[in-house]
């Protein structure tokens, strides 16, 4: 087997590389017969040299590999047919402006393979960024509220060599009392319960979050039970809300009426109630002044009524001015600043890409390597010009049936 790692074309290009250079010689050394190649690219957080001194071949002609990895959508002009690509594609919640990607593989032959849905047989996520996603959404967050106060200044994580580094920042920074929600306990909450307590948070439970006074600054981490209720009052069941979310309310108001700051972390469907409307973020008391929205579902289909787009990492932070429904300027009086990127890893490039790299050497590469795998199926979006077998349900949003 040839594998290829692609230039990444997605405007602005990524940073992120699938494989390390130390993996992919390492992962040649123990498979006899398995190629690698690497796509020549500026701006790699391992740079081309890297590969090089590795040993692994830099090629601009990727068409004798049969297997081509990167990280972000592949736009649709550099699709190269008969492929098999793995990629996050964006497109298994039918986001529409990937419609036409979508269409662009089944068109081309192409066996798409979504990282995003590489599970084992009990659905859990065998690979994935969401650890590095949190960490630097936290840390975004956080970032912008002092921008808003005037409170402390810290530095962006981008700007830091690796977390390493920023820890380092964390040791010298003195926080003002502030309150900070975060919802979600998977790899993106806990990414992010990490860096808040890394940066010296005190971490206390729901109740004594909307109940006591604090002098330092505290966060409290909500799951599913804590933000989601059924609408027929019959006990919260967390299989339940999942295979059933429409049958849920929020009950989150209270934690809006005294947190400072919201991270959210979670896995989001689409029949899910969001977390507040836009109607209670007009009320007097809704507090929160900062949203880092780490999930970043686009409105109005989303947990938070003011994720209009994603932001970027050169420019972060838009407001949010819930009296007119639109975005303002950041940092002003009356405004709610969002923090919506939604390739936050990139800014922990380094860490995120060894991490993520790491697990597809020992989770993925071993299916990719059989002759027939049930991993490699269950995320098979398309192949042989069709739909896999798990995502036919997409057959309307690639007809664009209700566009």
């Amino acid at each position: 087997m040839k594998i290829g790692i692609i230039r990444e074309g997605k405007i602005p290009p990524d940073s992120r590389v699938p494989l390390i250079p130390e993996q992919c010689a390492a992962i040649m050394g123990k498979y006899q017969g398995v190629d690698i190649v690497v796509q020549p690219a500026p701006g790699r957080c391992y740079p081309n040299e890297a590969y090089r001194h590795q040993n692994i071949k830099l090629t601009e002609d990727l068409n004798s590999c049969e297997v081509l990895m990167g990280v972000k959508e592949v736009p649709v002009s550099q699709l190269i047919p008969n492929k098999t690509y793995f990629f996050f594609s964006h497109t298994i919640k039918e986001q529409p402006y990937n419609r036409k990607l979508l269409q662009a593989v089944l068109k081309n032959n192409i066996r798409l393979i979504d990282y995003e849905v590489l599970t084992d047989e009990r659905g859990r996520r065998l690979i994935a960024f969401g650890k590095f996603a949190g960490m630097v959404g936290a840390h975004n967050g956080i970032m912008a509220y002092g921008n808003r106060t005037g409170l402390f200044d810290l530095v962006r994580m981008k700007d830091c060599l690796d977390y390493a580094a920023a820890r380092q920042v964390y040791k010298q920074m003195q926080w003002p009392a502030m309150k900070v929600v975060l919802t979600g306990t998977g790899r993106v909450g806990k990414g992010a319960a990490l860096v808040l307590r890394d940066m010296g948070l005190k971490k206390v439970s729901p109740e004594e979050f909307l109940t006591q006074h604090y002098e330092e600054a505290v966060f409290t981490v909500l799951a599913c039970a804590d933000y989601a209720a059924r609408k027929d009052g019959k006990p919260f069941q967390k299989q339940d809300f999942y295979q059933n979310p429409s049958a849920y309310k929020s009950i989150f108001a209270p934690y809006a009426k005294v947190a400072d700051v919201m991270i959210n972390g979670i896995y989001w469907d689409n029949e899910a109630p969001a977390f507040f409307s836009l109607g209670e973020m007009q009320e007097e008391d809704f507090n929160i002044q900062v949203i880092a929205d780490v999930t970043c579902d686009i409105a109005p289909v989303s947990s938070i009524p003011s994720t209009l787009r994603p932001s970027t990492i050169p420019d972060p932070v838009f407001g949010f001015d819930p009296a007119a429904g639109a975005e303002s300027e950041p940092y002003q009086p009356d405004t709610v600043d969002m923090m919506t990127i939604d390739n936050l890893p990139n800014e922990l490039p380094r860490d995120a890409s060894k991490a993520f790299g790491q697990q597809f050497v020992e989770h993925i590469l071993p299916e990719l390597l059989k002759p027939h795998s049930k991993v490699i199926e269950r995320a098979t979006v398309a192949a042989n010009g069709q739909l896999g077998p798990h995502f036919k349900y997409l057959k309307g949003y690639v007809e664009g049936v209700g566009v």
